[in-house]
């Protein structure tokens, strides 16, 4: 017999699996991010910009910083073990990012229902704001880790 749980009650009994699955996402791996926290609805990761992720202007590329909000918001829908996909980003750069200096992006989920899921996100510099997010995802049906034990 199948029971069906909650969605936290899949996060908390998969929480390794599902974080397992998140931290080896092959995008920000190679771009070095690393998830330093993973909650019900919500993420962080963090990751410090080389030369390569500079722009023309020797600050962080707005693409980097957008893929770092982008994984955090990947990480926080998908928290449930249940798949979630995006389906709209709105992003605000307010300031420059440098090189060398950490940028640490939070995730966190204002509203979800069965179907889609809103999340706000800030990606900071040395405390210092330099970009949000809104997002939503639309959560299929598939979980990636099984509902039962």
């Amino acid at each position: 017999m199948t029971i069906q749980l909650d969605d936290q009650a899949i996060h908390d009994l998969h929480y390794d699996e599902i974080k397992q699955v998140l931290k080896d996402e092959p995008f920000a791996a190679f771009l070095g991010m690393k998830l330093t926290n993973l909650g019900p609805g919500t993420a962080e990761a963090v990751l410090i910009p080389d030369d390569r992720m500079l722009n023309t202007h020797g600050t962080v590329h707005g693409a980097i910083i957008f893929s770092l909000a982008d994984y955090v918001f990947a990480a926080a829908s998908n928290s449930y073990g249940k798949t979630a996909v995006g389906v709209t980003t709105n992003v605000n750069f307010i300031s420059a990012g440098k090189r060398g200096k950490t940028l640490t992006a939070n995730a966190k989920e204002i509203k979800k229902n069965h179907k889609l899921a809103w999340y706000k996100i800030d990606v900071q510099s040395e405390n210092e704001l330099i970009a949000t997010m809104e997002a939503m995802v639309y959560r299929k049906s598939h979980y990636f880790v099984k509902q039962d034990k």
